[in-house]
């Protein structure tokens, strides 16, 4: 069964997860948090984080890992119905930090999900669309 390995020297997933760094969190629950990201794809882009330190989705144990998906799942209905899209994207890919996270961001048409499309978000952006973001999320997921 994977375990959680040790968190490096400095994680800053789990120090977002732990409240040390400041983030747009924009919901959360005992087991995981979700921001904004800074680099958004498309406005609204969320990361979805354990807040335990596991390096990849890969390795979270068999009822996390479901766990995680559910809340994916719970928190891209909610976001389809916010940003009046058809469809919430998800990616994992974890190159940029090796914490277990999953991208979730609302899309409309083919080709939105690009990568490349990332730039960074300015500070009023981001919490205009967290305080928004985070009235639609509030609840369980």
């Amino acid at each position: 069964m994977p375990r959680a390995k040790k968190a490096p020297v400095f994680c800053v997933f789990c120090e977002i997860a732990a409240g040390r760094i400041p983030s747009h969190k924009v919901w959360e629950n005992r087991e995981f948090v979700a921001f904004l990201d800074i680099r958004p794809v498309r406005p609204g882009h969320l990361l979805l984080v354990p807040k335990k330190h596991y390096e990849s989705v890969f390795v979270l144990p068999g009822a996390l890992y479901a766990r995680t998906f559910l809340a994916a799942r719970a928190l891209a209905s909610r976001m389809e119905r916010h940003f009046r899209v058809p469809r919430v994207g998800l990616v994992v890919e974890g190159f940029g930090v090796p914490h277990a996270h999953v991208h979730l961001v609302p899309i409309s048409r083919e080709g939105q999900l690009n990568p490349s499309l990332a730039k960074e978000s300015s500070p009023v952006a981001l919490r205009r669309t967290r305080a928004g973001l985070g009235r639609a999320l509030a609840g369980k997921a």
